[in-house]
Formats: C-alpha cells, sequence, structure tokens
C-alpha cells in the first residue's frame, strides 16, 4: 500500500499538500458521511497514511524503507492493524497507554483496571470567512451531521415500550471479558472489552425501529465558531464537545479556515495589498486617488515622479497580529498604466510627441512605435 498513491501527492509533497489532501479524502471517506461499501477500510487506510506521512520522522522512514516505523519491528508488518492516527479525523495518533493496554489488558491503571466507555468521535468541517469578518473576529455558523441521541429511545437502544435490556450472558454485566496472552514476559491474564455487549453489561432485547438498537442518529446542526481576530486562512478553530456523542462524552468539532478573496485587498500575514491603476500623467505630475480599505475608501496622494511598482503604506489599516498586538498596514503598490496603440486621440498623440522632442526623446511617426510604444514594452504591455 503506496501512502503517497493513496492520497494522490507527489512524494515531494508539502506537509501544507499533505494536510490538505488528507482533509479532502476524509471528509469523502469519514463512514458516518459515506455509507457506500468499502467506505470504512478507504478513511482507516488514509488516516493510516497520514499518520506517517504528517511526521517528519516517520515520513523518513517510510521513505526510506517503505513502511512505518513500527511495522519494522514485527515480523508480518504491524500487529495492532496501523492504530497510528486512527483517534478520529483529529489525526493526533494513538496514546502508548492504548498499546500497553492492548498488550495487557489494562494493567497500566492497576491489575484488572479497565478503561471506561470511549468518547464520540470527532468531526471535522470548513468555514469560509471574508476579510472583514477575520479582521472583526466575529462568530461564524456552520452547520455539521452529528451523532446524537435518538429522539424515538432518547438514547436508550429499546424501542419504547418494548422487553428491557437485560444482563449480558457473556460477560454477566461486568462489561469486560478475562483471557490469558502469552508475551515476551510470560502469560499473562488480560482483560479486554466483552465483544458481546462491547463493555455497556447488558444487551438490548427490543431495539429501537428508529436507530435499531444504536441509541444515537444522524443529525444536522447549526454550531457557532467564535474566530479569534486577525485569524487566516490554513489555521483550525477546536470547538469543545461538538463531535459526535458517545457514552464517554462527546468528540470536538474541528473547523478549518477558508478565506475569501476580496474584490480588491489581497493578504500577505497581517499586511493587505492593494494594486492601484494610475496613468502616466499622474505618475509625473502627481495627483491623488480613492485607495479602498476594510473601513471605506481613503484618498491617498500620488507623489510627482512616483515610478511603476512604487509602494505607499497606510499604517495600521491591515489585519490584528494573531500574535501580538497591533495591526499590519495596507500597502498601496501603484501601477501605471500606459494606454495600447489605437486608444490614444490624435490630439493625445500630438502632446506626447511634443513632449518627446522636448526632452530630446526620438519619436519615430509610426503607429504603436515611437515614446509612449517604448513605454508600454517596458511595463510588459503590447
Amino acid at each position: 500500500m503506496d501512502y503517497y498513491e493513496l492520497l494522490g501527492v507527489a512524494r515531494d509533497a508539502s506537509a501544507s499538500e499533505i494536510k490538505s489532501a488528507y482533509r479532502k479524502l476524509a471528509l469523502k471517506y469519514h463512514p458516518d458521511r459515506n455509507k457506500e461499501e468499502g467506505a470504512s477500510e478507504k478513511f482507516a487506510q488514509i488516516s493510516e497514511a497520514y499518520a506517517v506521512l504528517s511526521d517528519d520522522d516517520k515520513r523518513a522512514h517510510y521513505d526510506r524503507f517503505g513502511s512505518g516505523p513500527s511495522a519494522g519491528g514485527f515480523p508480518g508488518g504491524d500487529p495492532f492493524g496501523g492504530m497510528g492516527g486512527m483517534g478520529g479525523m483529529g489525526g493526533a495518533g494513538f496514546d502508548p497507554m492504548d498499546l500497553f493496554e492492548q498488550l495487557f489488558g489494562g494493567m497500566a491503571g492497576g491489575m484488572g483496571a479497565r478503561r471506561g466507555p470511549p468518547r464520540g468521535e470527532d468531526i471535522e468541517t470548513e468555514a469560509r470567512i471574508t476579510l472583514h469578518q477575520a479582521r472583526a473576529g466575529e462568530d461564524v455558523q456552520v452547520t455539521v451531521a452529528r451523532l446524537t441521541d435518538c429522539e424515538h429511545c432518547g438514547g436508550s437502544k429499546t424501542e419504547p415500550g418494548g422487553k428491557p435490556p437485560i444482563t449480558c450472558p457473556t460477560c454477566q454485566g461486568r462489561g469486560a471479558v478475562r483471557g490469558q496472552a502469552r508475551t515476551i514476559f510470560g502469560v499473562v491474564e488480560t482483560q479486554q472489552v466483552c465483544p458481546d455487549c462491547r463493555g455497556e453489561g447488558k444487551k438490548i432485547v427490543e431495539p429501537c425501529t428508529v436507530c435499531h438498537g444504536r441509541g444515537h442518529t444522524l443529525k444536522d446542526e447549526e454550531v457557532t465558531v467564535k474566530l479569534p481576530k486577525g485569524i487566516d486562512e490554513g489555521y483550525r478553530i477546536r470547538v469543545s464537545g461538538k463531535g459526535h456523542q458517545g457514552p464517554g462524552g462527546n468528540g470536538d468539532l474541528y473547523v478549518h479556515i477558508e478565506l475569501e478573496p476580496h474584490e480588491y485587498l489581497k493578504r500577505e500575514d497581517e499586511h493587505l495589498i492593494y494594486t492601484a491603476p494610475i496613468g502616466y500623467a499622474h505618475a509625473v505630475l502627481g495627483h491623488e486617488i480613492e485607495v479602498p480599505t476594510l473601513d471605506g475608501t481613503q484618498r491617498v496622494e500620488v507623489k510627482p515622479g512616483t515610478q511603476h511598482g512604487d509602494l505607499y503604506r497606510i499604517k495600521g489599516a491591515g489585519m490584528p497580529r494573531l500574535q501580538g498586538s497591533g495591526n499590519g498596514d495596507l500597502v498601496v503598490q501603484y501601477d501605471i498604466v500606459v494606454p495600447r496603440p489605437g486608444q490614444l486621440t490624435p490630439e493625445a498623440r500630438t502632446a506626447l510627441e511634443a513632449y518627446a522632442a522636448a526632452v530630446g526623446d526620438d519619436v519615430p511617426h509610426k503607429s504603436g512605435e515611437g515614446f509612449f510604444g517604448r513605454i508600454g514594452k517596458l511595463f510588459g504591455r503590447d
């Protein structure tokens, strides 16, 4: 199984490219969204691939040996089925205590101890925001499909009015079964979650006809997300407890931020860039122009002799700094616009030829050539 091929990225892909590819595939194949056959297996594979390729050391090992770091130490590959990165869509990786308990059945917390019920899985989604929302730190709404208590049975898993659950005959209500495992330390007594009741200690006799005994259903919910002032594209916001419900508590919601393009302004970190088109005469003689900002337009002086590409800064008119105080600047970059051949009136051409003669610039009398034509070529305009 080629991890790069699974995620659809090149072997020299950057960390951000790998992350972006994983996010898209995870949203596509997550079992709560995709009910097609094989979706769960595909989701597990891409999560395993991301767990390796998102870690510099694991990726280096994989690039060299063609397997994750854990695979080389066990005959026949990883005996734990690629647990790395399978802690939900958040991609947090596996907990070493989980691995210990897989081997010794909960000995980490004392002999015979077993973990409590699992929490719900995390959810990932995206939010497209504007520059205005990012600067103000507004609240935005996202709609996510969450597993919540079934409204029909109230999460009891039993059909209302039906027979109540019975004590699990396999574990006698303990929720766990004991066994033995042969390890490098000898034969060790293990304790694992009961495979019959899945750790609940009881069995459903008459399952709910709506949720089919699962106790939860998928429901769209609108969640409010608080944006920190100055947030930029590529950041991820965690909303605690807004993931799927689980017997041990809710998972979390992770919201990936995407920034909508602005009509005039381009963002570069905490600064905003505006490309201001000005005519040649304005650049030479000076002028005033109106510059769009996030607070409306502002008049800016174009000084005489302004050159193509010159910059003018409006202090503090940029975005709030995420890591620090104050705002960035709004940078005005002047773009001298030269008329194309055929756009000049005869009067304008005569005036330009007179100017060229006055400054000693030789202008051939040929359409599209001469002083103005050369200016156009200087700035890459045909």
